[in-house]
């Protein structure tokens, strides 16, 4: 049931965030869904596991997780696919830049609420393995 459950979460966050994007941007790939849905499992490990760390600090490791998995997506993926492009005044490799790493912090909210709620809505409601 452990991998049932991480399946469902996988698709949540890869759903949310290919949404994201698109509602952001007005387009996405399908690499986004994956990058999301690994960006959500990771926010979940780290709201379970930081249950003595002021929510701004979660917030500000979440954020530094999703920009360490986009640069890692972004070597990957994007400079095949050219998904993305933040080449702008602060950016490493066209691949991350401040002014998104700032914005996870907002989304990385988002997204531990949304954990939050999907456990338990969905996820209390599946049998224990």
């Amino acid at each position: 049931m452990r991998i049932l459950r991480q399946c469902i979460l996988f698709y949540l966050g890869g759903t949310a965030y290919f949404i994201l994007e698109i509602l952001w941007r007005g387009r996405s790939h399908s690499s986004m869904f994956l990058l999301g849905g690994f960006c959500f499992l990771g926010i979940g490990a780290i709201d379970r596991r930081a249950k003595r760390i002021p929510l701004y600090a979660q917030l500000l490791i979440c954020s530094a997780l999703i920009t360490g998995l986009e640069l890692l997506t972004g070597l990957l993926v994007n400079r095949t696919f050219q998904v993305w492009d933040y080449r702008q005044r602060h950016h490493f490799l066209g691949q991350i830049c401040i002014e998104y790493s700032l914005l996870w912090i907002p989304v990385s909210l988002l997204g531990t609420l949304l954990h939050r709620i999907a456990h338990r809505l969905v996820l209390k409601k599946l049998p224990q393995a």
